[in-house]
């Protein structure tokens, strides 16, 4: 299994990927999830996997060469020359069904699914800054104001402190904190998710990062916050006060009046069990 979440901010992109790769407790590997595609001053894109290795690797690897033609003697289009996310993302996702067109069949005798998640942002001179999320067919959607993120692989564990803390003012630093603390997360609840993690930071319409970091067991900044997180966790839960069910005095009480067809109403008497 593996983590990978990408995150689009009014100042900028961030994206982080785990590295961890199992099959079965007996083949755990480690293979990186993130690829940069960076030509500075011109554009820089990134690209986030999760899913079946092979596809995913064969995706990466057509993606280099991998063109489209939308009409009879124009420009084949590449993710080298794309005058667009857009039409980067449309050669990426034709790059997906060139893989299925060779692969799917072979794996579907081999009773092996077509799996693959990406998700695909950056941002190319002449536009925005966009972030896309595509799918084993080749389709996509896009992130927007609203939905600001996009999450790949073990997904449900890092998710709440995402929502509770992006949205699209939220400073590039702070968004990769949080980032890092739903890596941290998942990590804790789910070892299909483990280090090294690669993490990039890219500044609105920079069209390069210098903030690309691999981050092991020993970084500093990542103990420091995985220590203070866990910490400040148990306090907060601490600080709240414990549930009441009798009518001892709290200010905030746990009883409520109980209705007929309230599944936890307390059985008061025997006849109650027959109504």
């Amino acid at each position: 299994m593996t983590y990978c979440v990408a995150i689009k901010l009014n100042a900028g992109l961030v994206f982080l990927s785990d590295s961890r790769t199992n099959a079965g407790l007996d083949h755990i590997s480690t293979f990186r999830k993130m690829i940069v595609y960076e030509k500075p001053g011109d554009r820089f894109m990134v690209l986030l996997s999760a899913g079946n290795l092979s596809i995913s690797q064969s995706v990466r690897e057509i993606l280099q060469i991998e063109q489209l033609k939308d009409h009879e003697g124009g420009e084949p289009i590449t993710i080298w020359n794309a005058k667009s996310m857009f039409d980067a993302a449309r050669v990426l996702g034709s790059a997906i069904r060139r893989v299925y067109e060779r692969d799917a069949e072979a794996l579907k005798n081999a009773d092996v699914d077509f799996n693959v998640s990406l998700v695909f942002g950056g941002q190319i001179k002449g536009e925005g800054m966009r972030l896309f999320q595509m799918y084993s067919a080749g389709n996509f959607i896009e992130a927007t104001s609203e939905t600001p993120y996009f999450q790949v692989g073990e997904s449900k564990y890092g998710k709440p402190v995402l929502d509770r803390v992006l949205e699209p003012n939220t400073p590039l630093a702070e968004a990769a904190k949080c980032a890092l603390v739903s890596m941290d997360s998942t990590m804790k609840s789910n070892l299909s998710v483990g280090m090294p993690l690669d993490l990039v930071v890219y500044e609105a319409d920079s069209l390069q990062s210098d903030k690309v970091v691999c981050i092991d067991n020993d970084n500093p900044y990542y103990m420091m916050m995985h220590k203070n997180w866990g910490r400040k966790l148990r306090e907060v839960f601490d600080s709240i006060e414990d549930p009441v069910w009798d009518d001892a005095h709290t200010d905030v009480p746990l009883k409520m009046p109980a209705t007929r067809n309230d599944p936890l109403k307390k059985i008061s008497s025997p006849q109650e069990k027959l109504i």
